[in-house]
């Protein structure tokens, strides 16, 4: 039960998050452009995003390359389940990540300014 709790709210961040623009918040377009900068800052180590961003990039090799811990090629389309979750993880991770960085630029942060 706990399970489908948390998958449960992870869809609803997900969708939250993908039309926050209509309500005001930062729409999906802006979270990518933010990418490029997020991970600049991070290099620069003016961002503390450094391990979230090595996250999502484990996840994204995971979910592109051919090594797979569940392989499609024994259980068939059960082996798909272990990549819809990296994916789902990946998706929430870049929207909450990107809105904390776009908060984070919003703040002056990015500027040194308090």
């Amino acid at each position: 039960m706990a399970k489908t709790l948390k998958r449960a709210a992870a869809m609803t961040a997900l969708a939250r998050a993908l039309t926050a623009g209509n309500r005001g918040g930062p729409s999906l377009a802006q979270r990518l452009g933010a990418l490029p900068r997020m991970v600049l800052a991070s290099m620069r180590g003016r961002y503390d995003g450094g391990l979230r961003l090595a996250l999502m990039a484990a996840a994204t090799a995971y979910v592109v390359t051919p090594i797979d811990a569940v392989p499609e090629l024994l259980v068939g389309p059960l082996g798909l389940i272990d990549d819809a979750v990296a994916v789902t993880w990946l998706a929430g991770a870049i929207l909450a990540e990107t809105e904390r960085f776009l908060d984070w630029e919003r703040s002056g942060a990015a500027l040194g300014v308090k």
